[in-house]
């Protein structure tokens, strides 16, 4: 290397240095549901000509990376989509609905529906002391004071935003992705897994229309 040229490496200025750096990866998202790796890892798939969307029913489990929460009122789906190297494809939850027992299709809806919904089953509420029971003598009759309601569990408030911060993360990202993107579809359905017979995911969107038959939980 040449004096000259060794000199001028010397006074570079340090903003060029930093300049000089690969800029980070802007979609990737390191809480978000990480894509398998085929589509055949997942209960069913089903090509639209480049494009492979596969999908699991989940039931009223949320299943996110880290923690696996439950809802009562909503089932899920994880969904997958798949392409050659380098393709983008319009993403978005309303491309997206799930037909139970045959029934008329659910839309999906977004994760912050759920969020007053979410239990985490690792939680326990703190232990509610016991009623003590008294009698009363009333004419020499014992009145049994322990016949009310159990009182209200209260989810704390930062396990509640964690919950929402994690279903919100799991969820499929909306926009134009780079492929292959995954994440979770909420429906609303109150009813009991083990009456779930048949699970339909349906699809419509840019890549054309599909219907995924899934396997039932439980």
């Amino acid at each position: 290397m040449s004096p000259v040229f060794r000199s001028a490496l010397l006074i570079l200025p340090a903003a060029a240095v930093v300049f000089a750096q690969p800029a980070p990866p802007r979609e990737i998202r390191a809480e978000g549901v990480p894509p398998r790796a085929t589509p055949g890892d997942y209960q069913a798939h089903k090509e639209l000509g480049k494009i492979t969307i596969a999908a699991d029913f989940a039931g009223h489990f949320v299943t996110t990376p880290d923690k696996m929460l439950t809802t009562d009122d909503w089932v899920v789906v994880e969904v997958a989509l798949y392409g050659p190297e380098g393709t983008r494809l319009q993403l978005s939850p309303d491309q997206f609905s799930l037909r139970i027992n045959g029934r008329k299709p659910i839309p999906s809806e977004p994760s912050v529906r759920v969020n007053s919904n979410l239990r985490d089953p690792d939680w326990q509420p703190p232990e509610q002391q016991a009623a003590k029971q008294s009698k009363t003598s009333i004419g020499g009759t014992g009145m049994n004071q322990d016949n009310g309601p159990p009182p209200p569990v209260h989810i704390p408030l930062e396990l509640q935003r964690s919950m929402a911060e994690r279903a919100l993360k799991a969820s499929l990202e909306e926009g134009e992705r780079r492929l292959p993107q995954a994440g979770l579809l909420y429906f609303r359905y109150g009813g009991k897994a083990k009456s779930i017979h048949t699970v339909e995911l349906i699809y419509n969107g840019p890549a054309g229309q599909a219907t995924l038959e899934l396997q039932p939980v439980g």
